[in-house]
This record gives structure tokens, sequence and C-alpha cells, in this order.
């Protein structure tokens, strides 16, 4: 006689002794667990196990009810042709991508958009799990395709980045597996990634020049002018100025929202973190005391007799030169580029984020967003935190652990 399939859902408040209670009943039975499945939403439990049992499943119903009634648990249980499709199936091979969805907030509109579109490529939605309530909401959504090709991928990448224009979503994907999970190096463009502003503005500020170099700056950052070129040009603007205002500057300066938080997390979590910035070392080495990062690649303004000169010293730290510096301190690290995280906004970090096996457009410009595996449009950089898969409550159990206070509003 064949063993007869039961499958059982076990509801209601999540409390101790839920299982306990329900796998006592079993062991009574004699049962072969094939697969068991456990969430807890809002402190409700969804507990679903198969079973095998090889006589009187009806009696293994009854005692399962019973049991089940003592902690006051509710129970649905079906046997055999009742389960639907095959229960000895082989159970679904893994999962072929991961999505996050991030948004303030993510509306059931949005997310029947993602889960529209899904279907129509043919991918499965296996697992989601929340991974973040503040200051955005996160979704993590485990994925199957039916065809895993290299034209499904592209169609899947493609897909979701229109849905996440459309639905106001934040939307990132990548490859399941080992190599997700693999990161070592993150590196951080500086002006309005890692900091809020441009640092050379507010230099300009101080020279009476500002809009002329915001007009250049712009231009730059929107890939219309070479950036090298465009750099010259606003430091140029710059002669002059004494020397104590590259101080008083850096003094000023504001650290993006959840750049703390961001830095602090991946540092535990063994990351080696570095910023690459077409700005300059003066202002950036306050940054790298302050948030204990391994290494800093910036711009040397010139000074003479205490006063900027309006030049830059040695090679200046363009579009090519931040991809081959992310490049040669994953070398040195003996990182993979595939381990590499690169997170800018501008059109001259995207040689850095192409290089990268991840690379994070963070309120970024067009041209940049249209190269990035992920886009960012909330001003909050620990959103890139989620990205990675790390979740807020264990960002929140790690600072509580070092005894770091809870900051929410």
């Amino acid at each position: 006689m064949s063993p007869t399939p039961v499958l059982i859902t076990t509801t209601g408040p999540d409390k101790p002794g839920v299982s306990s209670v329900l796998f006592a009943a079993l062991t009574q039975q004699g049962v072969e667990v094939l697969d068991i499945e456990q969430v807890v939403i809002r402190g409700q439990l969804v507990l679903g196990v198969l079973v095998t049992v090889e006589d009187d499943p009806e009696g293994l119903q009854e005692t399962v009810e019973q049991a089940m009634a003592t902690v006051s648990m509710n129970v649905d249980v079906r046997i055999g042709s009742a389960i639907g499709s095959d229960p000895f199936a082989p159970s679904r091979r893994g999962s072929t991508h991961v999505l996050v969805l991030l948004g303030r907030p993510v509306t059931a509109r949005a997310f029947t958009q993602v889960a529209r579109r899904l279907a129509e490529v043919g991918a499965n939605i296996d697992t989601i799990r929340s991974i973040a309530d503040y200051p955005v909401t996160g979704l993590e959504l485990y994925v199957s395709v039916a065809e895993d090709t290299p034209e499904a991928d592209s169609e899947l990448r493609t897909m979701l980045a229109d849905v996440g224009a459309r639905g106001g979503l934040d939307v990132s994907i990548e490859r399941a597996g080992l190599s997700r999970r693999a990161k070592r190096l993150v590196v951080f463009d500086v002006d309005s990634t890692l900091i809020q502003g441009e640092v050379i503005e507010m230099l300009a500020a101080h020279a009476g020049v500002e809009p002329e170099v915001r007009k250049i700056t712009d231009a730059a950052m929107r890939g219309e002018l070479n950036f090298s070129e465009s750099l010259i040009r606003r430091v140029s603007l710059l002669e002059g100025l004494p020397e104590s205002v590259l101080d008083e500057v850096a003094e000023q300066i504001e650290l993006t929202p959840g750049a703390r938080t961001t830095v602090r997390t991946l540092k535990r979590l063994g990351f080696r973190c570095g910023v690459v910035s077409g700005g300059f070392t003066r202002i950036i080495d306050g940054l790298v005391t302050e948030l204990g990062l391994d290494f800093a690649v910036a711009n040397e303004l010139e000074v003479v007799d205490g006063k900027l000169t309006g030049r830059i010293v040695g090679d200046i730290v363009d579009r090519a030169a931040k991809a081959e510096t992310l490049k040669r301190y994953a070398a040195g690290y003996g990182i993979p580029l595939a381990q590499c995280v690169a997170v800018g906004d501008g059109a001259n970090d995207i040689d850095m984020l192409t290089a990268a096996g991840m690379g994070i457009a963070f309120n970024a410009k067009p041209a940049l967003r249209e190269v990035a595996d992920a886009a960012l449009s909330y001003p909050y950089l620990d959103a890139v935190l989620f990205m990675l898969g790390v979740t807020r409550a264990e960002v929140e159990a790690a600072d509580i652990a070092d005894g770091l206070p809870l900051v929410r509003p």
C-alpha cells in the first residue's frame, strides 16, 4: 500500500509551543516529513507541513485537529488528491533571481504591477520577506524564471526597470546564489552620495562664483561636458581663495542620512569600504577618520603662500580613474570585481558602476541610472544595505548589541 500524502496548514497568533504540539501529534502517527515552511507576519503564524502516512490519514487529521485546538490554533488538513499538485514531485529548483523593492510606501497597486509583469515573462514568485520598515518599506522577492537564459535575464531586468519607473518603486535585481552573499568591497562616490551637496560649490560660495561653478557642474553631471575639463574650469575660478577655507568647508559638510549606519554595518560584516571622488583630499580626509574608511582617493588642490592657485596637483580623478581605482583596490585586497559594489550619482561614476559586480545609482542622473543594477531615489543611504539583503531588524539588533541607541522619529 502506497503512503498517503497529507498537507497540514496551521494559522493563528504566533506563540511558544505551537510547533512542539503539532510535531508531538505527528510523532504519534509515525509520519514522514516531506516539506515544511513557516512565516510570521505581524505576529500571525502560518505553518505548513507536508507529510506522508502509511495508513489511516483520517485518524491523523483528527489527532492534529484535537492537538491544535489545545493551543487555540486553526488548522486545515488536506489528504491525497485534495492537496492539488503532485505532492511527490521534486521540490522546485532554487530561485534564479532576487528582487528588492523599496518604496515609501510600497502600495498594493505598485506590487500588483510587479507581480503581473513577472507572470507575463513566466517568472514565479517563490518567497517574499520584509527587509525594512524604516526609512522606507523594503520587500525581498526570490523568483524563478521558466527558462533561465541570458535573453530571459535581460527581459526580466528591462521589465522591472520599467515597472519601477512607472510604479514609484526602487527596484534591484540580482542573480540568486552564493555570489549575491559574497560581496566584500563597497566604494562610494562622495559629493551628493556619501555627503549632501557638492563641495566645490561650497568653496565657490566663499569665492563668490557659485552660479558659474554650478552651471559647469550640472553640465558635467549630465554627461554633456568632459569631467576633467569641467573640473579644471571650476577649480580655476577658486584662484586666490585662502587655504583656511578648505578647513571651514570640511567642518560644514553634512553626511547623507544613513551614511554612518551604512558604513558601520558594512564594516561589521567584514566589508572593505572606501571612497573614490572627483572632489578634494583636504575635505575627504576627515571622512576617512570619522567613518573608519579603509581608503580614499581624490584630487589635490594646489596651495601656494596660503592661497589656492586655481590648479590641481597630479592626475585628475575622472571617470576612467574612478573605475581603475576600484579595480586596483579590489586586486589589492584579493577581491573579485564580481564581489564589489559601487555607489554614485553622476555620469563620471558610469565606468566605476559598470566595473563593479553591483552598481547602485543613488539619486542619480539619467545617464547613470541607465547602466546601474539598482537605482535608489530616496535620500537615505542605508537603502544600500537593503539592496544587499541586509534587513533593518538586523541593523538595529547589531546597534543595540553594541550599546547604540535606537533612533527613529
